[in-house]
C-alpha cells in the first residue's frame, strides 16, 4: 500500500516529503483541490485588476468623465459609496452563478472610478512609482506567505490586531473631515495604512491557503483585491504627500 501511494505521488508530480504541499499535514488529494481553488481565485483577481486598470485609464485620459466627477461633489460622494451598494448583495449571492460574476464586475467598475479620479489628480510619475512599489510589495508578501505556510507558520493571530488597527485608521480618516492633517501627518498616515494593508495581505493569503472554503472563491478574490487596492492607494497617498 505504501509503495502504491508513492507511485501515485510520483505520477501526479508531488512528493509529500519534499515540501511541495501547501502546508504540513495536508493530504495529496486535498493539496490538489486547494491548488485548483487558489488558481481560480488568482484568475478572478487578475481579471479584477485588469478591469480596474482599464476603467482607471479611461477616467484619467477621458477628460469629460474626470471633469464631471471632480466638478460634482455629490456625484463623487455617490460614486465613492457605490461599491458598498454592490458589496453586500455580492457577498450574499457569491455562490449563485452568474449573479456573482455580474455583481463582481459592477463592484469592480464602481470602485475603479474612485481610483481613476485619485490617479487623475496625482502626478503621473508618482502614480507609476506607487504602482511599481505596490507590485513589488504584493509579490514579495505573497511569496513569503506561501513559503511560511510550507514551513508550518500560521498568521491567524493577526486578525484581531489588524482589525483594531483598521478601525483606528478609519476613525482617523473620519476625523480629518473636521481636523485636516498637514502634509507630513498625511504622509505618515499613508505609511501606516500601507503597513496595515501589507499585514492584511499576508493574513488573507494565509486564509486563502488554509481556511477559505472552495465555494468562497468570490469572497477570497474580493478580499485580496481590496487588500491590494488599499495598499496601492495608501502608498500613493504617502508618496504624493511626501512629494508635496
Amino acid at each position: 500500500m505504501e509503495h502504491a501511494y508513492d507511485r501515485v505521488s510520483a505520477k501526479e508530480g508531488y512528493d509529500l516529503e519534499s515540501g511541495e504541499t501547501l502546508y504540513p499535514g495536508l493530504s495529496l488529494g486535498e493539496n490538489q483541490l486547494r491548488w485548483g481553488f487558489i488558481r481560480k481565485v488568482y484568475g478572478i483577481l487578475s481579471a479584477q485588476i485588469v478591469l480596474t486598470t482599464i476603467v482607471s485609464l479611461i477616467t484619467v485620459f477621458y477628460s469629460p468623465i474626470n471633469d464631471l466627477l471632480k466638478g460634482n461633489a455629490g456625484l463623487l460622494l455617490f460614486v465613492a459609496f457605490l461599491p458598498l451598494i454592490f458589496l453586500f448583495p455580492l457577498l450574499k449571492y457569491q455562490q449563485k452563478h452568474p449573479h456573482n460574476y455580474i455583481l463582481l464586475g459592477l463592484f469592480t467598475v464602481s470602485i475603479s472610478f474612485t481610483v481613476g479620479v485619485t490617479c487623475a489628480n496625482t502626478d503621473g510619475k508618482i502614480v507609476l512609482e506607487a504602482l511599481i512599489l505596490t507590485s513589488a510589495v504584493v509579490s514579495s508578501l505573497t511569496g513569503y506567505a506561501f513559503w511560511a505556510s510550507k514551513k508550518g507558520k500560521d498568521f491567524s493571530y493577526l486578525g484581531p490586531i489588524l482589525f483594531t488597527c483598521l478601525i483606528i485608521l478609519l476613525m482617523t480618516s473620519m476625523m480629518q473631515i473636521f481636523f485636516p492633517l498637514g502634509p507630513v501627518a498625511n504622509a505618515v498616515y499613508g505609511g501606516i495604512g500601507a503597513m496595515i494593508f501589507s499585514g492584511y495581505l499576508v493574513y488573507d493569503t494565509d486564509n486563502l491557503i488554509k481556511r477559505f472554503t472552495y465555494d468562497e472563491y468570490i469572497g477570497a478574490s474580493v478580499t485580496l483585491y481590496l487588500d491590494i487596492l488599499n495598499l496601492f492607494l495608501s502608498i500613493l497617498r504617502m508618496m504624493r504627500q511626501g512629494n508635496n
